[in-house]
Order: structure tokens, then sequence, then C-alpha cells
């Protein structure tokens, strides 16, 4: 089935992650006309980028043929459609468009971009840390909170959690930690497995065992707490229910409690993520005495594809 926009679509959106892919599509005004969301993510369209979006176009009905179309996320990785080399961090966020690299097998006459991600060093240590398609929601955040949202620490809780910190929309430290994704794997398989499968996805979070994890993860190394909560459970310590919770607590915490001994500690963290996420990040802030709060990700991320496509009308 294909929609009727016409000719309304000025710009299209893709934010195309590793599993999920979701279009949003502007008038001439910059306001949402419509969205596509499936589940042609990078892994599901290896060595088919171009017949994905083709199909994606063709459900979305009749569009002009050099509609602008920007990519962000893992698009632009080496898994994806094409490697985009990152944008140094110290390019302003308002000047991404500038760097937009076009879709090299892209039709002729279409005007297909990919975003280039970031790349940030650490000066003392040479420390590398990189992110994709955060750095374009951290410029629909900053444009519109306005230039309060040029300046501060945020988190982009996930697979991959990024904590940024922006000075004037430039960033000037990234640090990337793997709590979703150890979080998967753990559950999936290894030790913890058993225990942490026995509470249902969909059960109400265990705030107790949550609180318990979180303080437990100042306790020593990561590997040796996510240890302990093994050891609870064939001691008897901890029901095995309760071990989901208790892990997220360690993971999640981990992140928070250093940001707890930063010298940022007292200011305000802007959280950008699916609200179920972002709220235990908002649960972790307040037992550690931290603040946070949460803004709305789908208006994040209207809001920099309405900047791209404003930058991308009065770039020459």
């Amino acid at each position: 089935m294909t929609l009727s926009l016409d000719n309304a679509v000025s710009f299209i959106g893709i934010d195309w992650g590793t599993t999920h892919r979701r279009a949003c599509l502007l008038d001439g005004d910059g306001q949402v006309v419509h969205e596509e969301h499936d589940d042609d993510g990078a892994l599901a369209c290896t060595g088919r980028f171009a017949e994905s979006l083709r199909t994606l176009l063709q459900r979305l009905g009749r569009l002009p043929s050099d509609v602008p179309i920007v990519m962000a996320g893992m698009v632009g990785s080496a898994m994806g459609w094409q490697e985009v080399p990152y944008a140094e961090a110290r390019t302003p966020l308002r000047d991404l468009a500038r760097q937009l690299a076009p879709v090299r097998d892209a039709p002729a006459g279409a005007r297909w971009w990919i975003v280039p991600g970031m790349r940030w060093v650490e000066a003392a240590s040479g420390q590398v840390d990189v992110m994709r398609g955060e750095e374009t929601q951290l410029l629909g955040a900053s444009q519109m909170l306005g230039a309060a949202g040029e300046t501060g620490g945020y988190v982009l809780p996930g697979t991959h959690s990024k904590w940024v910190r922006l000075e004037a929309g430039v960033v000037q430290s990234l640090r990337t930690f793997m709590s979703g994704e150890l979080f998967a794997l753990l559950r999936e398989r290894g030790t913890l497995s058993a225990a942490m499968k026995s509470t249902p996805a969909e059960s109400a979070l265990d705030r107790p065992a949550f609180a318990r994890g979180v303080a437990d993860a100042t306790h020593g190394a990561l590997s040796h707490t996510l240890f302990g909560a093994r050891a609870r459970v064939v001691t008897g310590q901890m029901p095995a229910e309760a071990a989901s919770a208790y892990v997220s607590g360690l993971l999640i915490g981990s992140e928070w409690h250093e940001h707890a001994r930063s010298k940022h500690r007292g200011d305000m963290v802007r959280l950008i993520g699916e609200p179920a996420l972002a709220q235990l990040h908002v649960h972790c802030a307040e037992l550690l005495g931290c603040r946070a709060e949460v803004l709305d990700v789908r208006a994040v991320q209207h809001a920099a594809w309405r900047t791209l496509q404003r930058s991308l009308e009065t770039t020459p």
C-alpha cells in the first residue's frame, strides 16, 4: 500500500540504525507530514541499501524525484551503505550540514546525503571515542532548547550509551559505555543468563534490586560486581527473579557513579532516548543525588531534521 503525499514533501530524514530505520517526511515549512518505521536496519540491508531505500520510497507514494534525503546513523559506518569518515569533534554541531557526504551510487538527479558521525580525541591521553546518529540528535536538542541547549551534559542511552559534554555547540568530551550490549549478552548467554531470564521482560522493574545494583556498582571493577550477582543468587541472598534488575542497576550505576565523581556532578543532565530506558537513568540519577531530565526523543529528532532542511536550503 502506498501513501498519497504528492508534492507536500520537501525533505526526508532517515535515522538508519543497526536494527531499525525511521523515516521522517517534512513539508516546506518543516512540519512533519508522515513517519515510517521498519526493521530494515543496517544489518538487514547488507548489500542492498539502494534497493531498500527505493522500496521505502515506493511505499511512500509519489514524491519529487529530487527531494533531499539525509540519512544518519550506522548507514554511514563500515557495515553500512557507504563508509563516511567521521567529522572531528571540534566541528560545531550547527555546521554538520556542510559535512554531509553525497551517496556515491545515488541515481542521476537524486539529492541523497549521509551525516558523517563524529570522532573525539582526548588531548591528554589520546583516548578516542566515536558516535554515529547521536550527533544528529545533539544538533536537534541544541536547536530545540536554544542557547541553553548548546552547553551542558547529555546522555543518549541505548545499546551503546553516549555521555557527551557540549560547550557552545561543540563536543568537549565523549564517553561511550557498552551497557545495553552487555546487558543483552549477559541475559542471552553465560552464567547469569538463567537467572536474568527468570524475570519476564515486560514485568515491572524490581526497584529495590535495581537500587542495590546501583549502590554496589561502586564496589570495585565492573567484572567483579557482575559476578557478585551470580554469587548472590546461588547463595540464596538474592532471588533469581531480581537478577535482571540488579544487573541493570550495576551497569547503569557504573555510568552514573563516574558522573557523580566528576566536577559536573551538580549539573543538569539531559537524556535523549526511548522513554523506558531514559526513566531508568533518571531513577539512577535520583538515587545518587544527581539531576536529570528527559527530552522527547522524537521532538529532538524532528528538530534535527528541520535544522538540516533549513541548512540545505541556505547552503550554496
